[in-house]
């Protein structure tokens, strides 16, 4: 990992020097994954430097995504390599098939399920309805870590919905449209953040109660009926979401 960013006379500045240590020391285990990294008192103290130094060097730590700060607790190995982000730039329902060509979801579990309680009432269906569940992780390529737990609902009337072996490349609503003649009309979308629970940090490699991004997309038909419905959490640091809003005035004119 290169950290260093050279300045006049070929220096470089010493939050930088401090976060290229640290870096290797949390790579060689030093500070485990999970744990509490020394408090900024102790490592100006341990290093010689200013609090300005040593949080400037955390911060780049937690830009990197090997770091995570939480006020009154400190700041906590969150992994041993860096990490990218996708950055997914909206501006229409083609865009979500773009996402999904340039990610893949590697299926852990397909079933076909009985709705209740909770579920059914996302999902606006009748108690014991079928509906098939797949779930699985999201890779963003070239990237070996995964962006997002992914559990996708598909309609009952889609059930039995034929997918390739292996990890998808295409969103699911694509193979919804190709075998069964449907198609999507419109795409409703919820955002939250949440604490990450304990499966989920599990199956994405973060510790428990981390920040995370919840996002709901519901794939509808021109009827407005639901055809799938799909729930991403990501990692806060593996994950950003763009979205373009233009005036009202300028849409349609020549730029």
């Amino acid at each position: 990992m290169n950290l260093s960013v050279p300045m006049r006379g070929g220096s470089t500045p010493r939050y930088i020097q401090l976060a290229s240590t640290l870096f290797e020391e949390i790579r060689s285990g030093r500070y485990p994954v999970g744990s509490l990294m020394p408090t900024e008192h102790e490592l100006c103290e341990q290093f010689g430097v200013s609090r300005f130094t040593v949080r400037e060097a955390i911060k780049l730590l937690v830009r990197q995504g090997m770091v995570t700060r939480q006020a009154g607790v400190g700041s906590r190995v969150q992994g041993v390599t860096p990490v990218s982000q996708y950055v997914q730039t909206m501006s229409g329902i083609s865009d979500l098939s773009q996402y999904a060509v340039e990610t893949s979801l590697e299926v852990t579990r397909d079933e076909i399920e009985a709705v209740g309680g909770d579920v059914a009432n996302q999902l606006d269906a009748n108690e014991g309805e079928t509906w098939r569940c797949i779930e699985g992780l999201r890779y963003a390529r070239g990237q070996s870590l995964p962006m997002a737990h992914t559990v996708v609902y598909v309609a009952p009337r889609f059930r039995s919905l034929s997918l390739p072996a292996g990890k998808l490349s295409s969103a699911i609503y694509t193979y919804i449209e190709e075998q069964y003649g449907a198609k999507v009309a419109s795409v409703q979308q919820d955002i939250r953040a949440v604490s990450l629970g304990k499966f989920v940090s599990a199956a994405l490699g973060v510790p428990a109660r981390s920040p995370g991004l919840w996002l709901r997309r519901d794939y509808l038909d021109e009827r407005g009926e639901l055809l799938e419905q799909a729930i991403n959490i990501h990692p806060s640091n593996r994950f950003t979401y763009r979205e373009t809003f233009v005036r009202d005035y300028l849409v349609g004119e020549k730029r």
